[in-house]
């Protein structure tokens, strides 16, 4: 069977990024209004008054500082606090093609690659534009790839297990090279009247190359994947109810569960010994020492679920050097943070290191791809 490559790694990162002070002050504008328009309600009880937030909450909360967004006015506005997105014809790029598109043609380039030997494309992400036609065909008309494309949702995992999807077609000899694109605009999906995640989530892009492991066509900077390993388990911890069905029901038209929530503390104590396990078993399933593994790529949600989870693999929390921490910039961007850590540390990586990319979200969905440095 056919070995497997990552050639080439692409990132867009948004112009736009807003501070916790930002973010804060923002919020807390919207907080008195809020309480001062609902005084009435309030002081008999109908309703509880809102409560403040500040950054020290956030970063001790989450480990993140600020976050890259498309649009900042419309967030920070408190009488819209949501993106606010031009629409656009049909003629247009949508805006997750558009962004996919740039850290696609990123990808490309890093990897060295003419699109036309480019057999595929997926989109793999938490939330979708549309239903059809397909982001992943779209992207594949904009970038001159010719074969298939297609979308895929794993919500947080999307990456890991569209990397899967494609490390089984090379294999198997269907295809010889395909790209996986994560465009992730979270902010259309966070509320940000929510104290409890207002803050959680950014915009961003990226993007895989893979291709079959041929020696004598190696390029610099190359990764072969040595295996892949997913596991999904049902829970509503995790949840967004927003969907085509909805105007079927108007009565929930609006109402908060619409975006993303969570109960946050369950998720941390049920997902990171999960994540934790499926990694060592993985490991061990290819007769891989945890102590020989050089880079530890996780998904970039919470800085204290990532060190709790080095510890429970190595006895000891994992410093910047062996698991980067990038969601202190990026905040969580959801299949893309796992990406975005591997994409912009690698090279730090000898050749013949072995590293993991690890994903875990939604669903519950884990998934992990152990990688070896080849060039």
């Amino acid at each position: 069977m056919a070995r497997v490559q990552i050639s080439g790694t692409g990132l867009f990162t948004p112009k736009e990024s807003i501070s916790n002070e930002e973010l804060v002050s923002s919020f807390n504008k919207f907080v008195d209004e809020y309480n001062e328009s609902n005084k009435e309600s309030i002081q008999k009880g109908e309703i509880s008054a809102l409560e403040k937030s500040n950054a020290d909450f956030i970063e001790k909360a989450s480990g993140v500082k600020s976050r890259y967004v498309q649009d900042k006015s419309g967030i920070l506005d408190t009488s819209f606090m949501r993106p606010k997105l031009r629409e656009r014809s049909e003629n247009e790029l949508s805006n997750l093609a558009e962004i996919g598109s740039i850290a696609g043609q990123d990808a490309i380039s890093n990897a060295k690659i003419d699109p036309n030997n480019i057999d595929a494309v997926i989109v793999a992400c938490s939330n979708l534009e549309r239903p059809y036609p397909a982001i992943a065909i779209e992207i594949q008309n904009e970038l001159g790839i010719k074969g298939f494309a297609y979308d895929m949702n794993v919500a947080c995992s999307s990456a890991t297990f569209g990397i899967q999807n494609i490390y089984d077609m090379i294999k198997s000899g269907s295809i010889r090279s395909a790209i996986m694109i994560n465009p992730e605009m979270c902010s259309g999906h966070l509320n940000f009247k929510d104290r409890d995640c207002h803050f959680i989530f950014g915009d961003v892009a990226t993007a895989v190359v893979l291709e079959e492991l041929k020696e004598e066509q190696v390029s610099d900077n190359c990764y072969e994947v040595l295996g892949t390993k997913l596991l999904t388990e049902f829970s509503n911890n995790i949840r967004n109810n927003y969907g085509f069905l909805n105007n079927s029901s108007p009565e929930g038209i609006g109402k908060a569960d619409k975006l993303f929530h969570q109960n946050g503390r369950k998720v941390f104590k049920e997902v990171v010994p999960k994540v934790a396990s499926l990694i060592k078993d993985h490991l061990e399933s290819h007769s891989i020492d945890i102590n020989n593994i050089k880079g530890m790529y996780l998904h970039q949600a919470n800085e204290s679920m990532n060190k709790l989870i080095s510890k429970y693999l190595l006895g000891f929390e994992a410093d910047q050097s062996l698991a980067p921490i990038v969601l202190d910039e990026y905040a969580n961007t959801s299949s893309a943070g796992s990406i975005i850590a591997f994409h912009k540390n690698n090279e730090n990586l000898s050749k013949n290191d072995l590293a993991i990319i690890c994903s875990f979200g939604a669903g519950y969905s884990i998934g992990n791809v152990i990688v070896k440095k080849i060039a």
